[in-house]
């Protein structure tokens, strides 16, 4: 269990300093950076799979149109989520992007309502109401959606449903969505090199470090996240989740000075208040029926 913990909670720690890492490379576009990482978390899992030896699946897989068809989408959601996230940070919108990840778990219980045809709790529907107003009043207070937290909330929640039906674990599946997207990805990066416009070619050796980093900065915390889930309950690993989106809020505000004021704060508030409904009954469920159990 505090294995579990620790593994677990030191992967949503890393995800929430992502920002530090992005801005480093705010010199360069976002969507080379997108490139970049797909190539390098290839690369990287690669050694991983091939330190492990893990190659079985993969012939497998290939051998599943059904199964490359949904693996398919799922890269192009990832890679989608993946873009709007650098951009939101390198783009002075941490806070924004805080947002969406505080509201997937909320946007998951409507994907799951709507999709999976699961009936919602009174519990949940109260969340989605809070949730819904803290949207509302955001919108409000600003003319337009929060759509920075909103697309990345969509593209993440759907692309958790499709992992969640899918038939491969953490790391293959990764692997497989970068395999995907790994001609497209060459092709654009083989295009900026001749015309002198990789990064990678033209940075200085710091940068190219801190480009490479790109791959295990984005497994590492996989694998860790694979594996205390694994060893922890569902509504532990549920409160954990809240940690990386609240030490993105923190860097928002504490060392990128974004605006953060008293409106802001209550927008931020009700969708506070929809995740410690969520939480509080996700637990008293959780409790309820291991009391049934005994």
């Amino acid at each position: 269990m505090r294995k579990g913990i620790f593994l677990a909670g030191s992967a949503y720690i890393v995800w929430g300093l992502f920002p530090l890492y992005f801005k480093a490379l705010h010199s360069i576009p976002a969507l080379e950076i997108l490139i970049h990482r797909m190539l390098w978390s290839l690369l990287f899992l690669g050694a991983v799979l091939a330190w492990r030896q893990q190659w079985s699946w993969l012939s497998a897989a290939f051998r599943q149109p059904k199964v490359i068809a949904g693996f398919t989408l799922s890269a192009l959601l990832l890679s989608s989520n993946w873009f709007i996230y650098i951009w939101a940070v390198n783009d002075g919108h941490v806070v924004d992007a805080s947002l969406g990840y505080f509201i997937t778990p909320l946007v998951n219980i409507l994907i799951g309502s709507a999709v999976l045809r699961e009936r919602l709790r009174p519990g949940q529907w109260l969340a989605v109401a809070f949730a819904a107003l803290g949207v509302a009043w955001l919108t409000w207070q600003t003319g337009h959606l929060p759509w920075v937290a909103l697309a990345l909330a969509i593209t993440f929640g759907t692309y958790g449903l499709l992992r969640k039906t899918s038939a491969l674990g953490a790391l293959e599946g990764l692997s497989l969505e970068t395999i995907l997207l790994f001609p497209f990805a060459f092709a654009y990066l083989a295009w900026l090199t001749l015309h002198g416009q990789n990064a990678f070619m033209t940075q200085d050796s710091h940068m190219q470090i801190l480009i490479a980093l790109s791959g295990p900065i984005t497994a590492i915390p996989l694998l860790l996240f694979a594996a205390g889930a694994r060893r922890i309950p569902m509504t532990t690993l549920g409160l954990l989740q809240y940690i990386a989106p609240s030490v993105q809020l923190l860097l928002g505000i504490w060392v990128f000075h974004e605006a953060f004021d008293q409106h802001k704060l209550l927008g931020f508030m009700a969708i506070w208040a929809a995740l410690l409904v969520y939480s509080m009954e996700g637990m008293w469920i959780s409790f309820a029926a291991k009391k049934q159990g005994v």
